[in-house]
């Protein structure tokens, strides 16, 4: 920044303090000098920020102070109080036309030398007051104080503008991890469903199968990334309430899927939910599906997961259960923060959002998440949704809709019957 740049900020900084013109006005009347500036020194050179000028000097903000250059008063002096008072008696032709001069410094934070508080005038004055001295350096340290208060709202709104820069800019890679991560994987899934159609060999229709479902795996670990960044963007899990009928035949659905997803594993389940729900009905499966797969993946081989849901007094229940090694006492507190995993399982797949994601759904539904541990009872996952309709809408976070669209909605297995009491076995 060159010089002239320099004194235009100046001139602007003092100006947006608006006491400055008043704190002039105050030390002519207090001290009888009909000049008084805030002024920049750089060599012998003074330079006017603000100006009062009752001496017709004809000097303006961001002006020169050509009368200065007699005093020979440089900007090491200036950085030092100085009073100037020229004897009335004295007759010296070659005396300067200022007779009466005073000048402190205004020094911001840091110990930065901003420039000089000053006052002058033709006649003489008596400057030499301790008040008046006083009075100046108070005035100085109160201006600085106001170009200090100025410089940090600056500051703070510098950082406010690029903290709004880094959240669009992580809308837009929502956005595109949303939508163009999804085409190429719909075109993956569409692939194998005609190649699953045509192909007779069954080995080769295993590879598709595996295809299929890494393509399900790849689409959720997106989904995941979605709501985990929704949240922290501000918008939280978004929900669509209503009173739902149909828990049993959607918590049903679910589990049906993962089983036929899993036929290896057994899934006992029990749902009993004879009463209509307050809830987002997707978000609750989305819920169940979470829990229900974490059970799949960290349960003991060749043990059950047991599955169930019921109403009460006050809340909808859901209850997932497994065997296996239990998750040590210090991870409990942490099972729900985001990127968090089990220490203690082999499986390192996805991104550890799963549970809290979870435990955001069931926060927005105003509702509690629990779990237990032990290697005698098992792991448990405890969801309590309130029946109340009395629940907190989150607010969705103004992404476009194409980056929330579904890659795919594949067929889902008919519903079973309201109530499942245990699935076969394959």
């Amino acid at each position: 920044m060159d010089n002239s740049q320099d004194i235009a900020c100046a001139v602007a900084a003092i100006g947006r303090v608006d006491a400055v013109p008043t704190l002039l006005k105050v030390l002519c009347e207090m001290t009888g000098l009909r000049f008084a500036a805030v002024a920049r020194v750089e060599g012998r050179t003074w330079t006017a920020y603000a100006v009062r000028d009752d001496l017709w000097l004809s000097v303006q903000p961001g002006g020169e102070l050509s009368c200065m250059a007699r005093l020979g008063f440089d900007s090491r002096a200036a950085r030092l109080p100085i009073i100037f008072e020229q004897d009335p008696t004295a007759r010296d032709p070659r005396s300067p036309s200022i007779k009466s001069f005073i000048s402190v410094p205004i020094i911001v934070g840091g110990g930065r030398h901003f420039g000089a508080l000053c006052a002058l005038d033709s006649n003489p004055a008596s400057l030499g007051e301790p008040r008046i001295v006083s009075m100046f350096k108070a005035f100085a340290a109160l201006i600085a104080s106001h170009l200090e208060q100025h410089s940090s709202r600056e500051r703070e709104h510098s950082a406010l503008l690029d903290e709004r820069a880094a959240n669009e800019l992580r809308e837009q890679f929502i956005a595109i991890l949303g939508h163009d991560l999804r085409n190429p994987l719909h075109a993956v899934f569409a692939g194998g469903e005609l190649l699953e159609r045509r192909l007779t060999d069954p080995a080769q229709r295993m590879i598709v199968s595996r295809i299929k479902t890494h393509v399900r795996r790849m689409s959720s670990l997106i989904d995941d990334v979605l709501d985990f960044a929704r949240g922290r963007l501000g918008g939280g899990i978004g929900l669509e309430l209503a009173d739902v009928d149909n828990i049993t035949q959607g918590l049903t659905s679910v589990i049906e899927e993962l089983q036929v997803a899993q036929p290896d594993c057994r899934i006992l389940s029990h749902i009993d939910v004879s009463r209509s729900v307050p809830c987002d009905l997707g978000r609750l499966q989305q819920v169940a599906s979470n829990l229900l797969g974490n059970a799949l993946t960290h349960g003991k081989p060749g043990s059950p997961i047991k599955i169930t849901a019921r109403t009460d007094d006050r809340d909808l229940v859901l209850e997932v259960w497994n065997a296996g090694a239990p998750i040590p006492p210090e991870s409990i507190g942490k099972i729900f923060e985001p990127f968090w995993r089990n220490s203690v399982s082999p499986s390192r797949d996805g991104l550890g959002l799963g549970l809290h994601i979870c435990s955001q759904i069931v926060q927005a539904h105003q509702g509690q998440i629990a779990v237990t541990s032990t290697a005698e009872h098992g792991t448990q996952f405890t969801v309590r949704i309130p029946l109340s309709t009395v629940v907190r809408l989150a607010i969705e976070t103004s992404l476009p809709d194409d980056a929330q669209d579904l890659i795919f909605n594949p067929p889902q297995a008919a519903a079973g019957a309201s109530g499942v009491s245990a699935s076969a076995s394959s």
